[in-house]
């Protein structure tokens, strides 16, 4: 998934997408659907849901281009808060359908799964959003099963250094979860 881009790029892409330019929309596509996809299909589940979510998000992106404002942060920070909302939003809604038609109301394990939804996406920006040297070291731990000591001998690094991005990297990792204790999304 595509690393933040400078301030300067976001201002940009604004202005761009604000003067309607199609190219400026295939960019941005190219750059974060797969950021949208990803995090759409963590939170639904299903293939289908996620590729509809992806359209809107980008659909709603081009129609409302002065949403974003650069002030408020990065543009892939705003992106996966669109999309965040947006899955939220379409599971919720699924659920209300189920039970208008006549489904039996499992709002306990329902607001569950909104709450694991949550954070698994914010877990998975976390982890794409860190430093590719420190995400490297949590992939060849959690991912490949290396020990600090492999992963040291893999990166070339010392060992220490190896624990040391491992631990930033999962306390980075927490804060997804420290926010679920907290209450509720951002």
């Amino acid at each position: 998934m595509a690393a933040p881009a400078p301030p300067r790029w976001d201002r940009k892409m604004q202005q761009r997408l604000a003067r309607g330019e199609e190219a400026a929309l295939g960019e941005l596509y190219d750059r974060f659907a797969a950021l949208v996809h990803g995090l759409a299909h963590r939170v639904m589940g299903d293939e289908e849901a996620a590729d509809l979510i992806t359209r809107e998000v980008f659909g709603y992106i081009w129609e409302n281009p002065d949403a974003y404002d650069p002030k408020d942060g990065n543009m892939r920070s705003w992106i996966a808060t669109l999309t965040q909302r947006q899955a939220v939003g379409k599971l919720r809604s699924c659920e209300a359908e189920r039970v208008a038609s006549g489904g039996e109301r499992i709002s306990e394990q329902f607001e569950e799964r909104v709450r694991e939804a949550n954070t698994a996406a914010r877990a998975d920006f976390i982890r794409d959003s860190m430093p590719s040297s420190i995400r490297a070291a949590l992939d060849l731990a959690y991912l490949q099963r290396r020990d600090y000591r492999q992963a040291a001998h893999e990166l070339g690094l010392t060992e220490v250094e190896a624990r040391r991005r491992m631990r930033l990297g999962l306390q980075m990792l927490s804060t997804a979860i420290q926010h679920e204790h907290h209450g509720g999304t951002r």
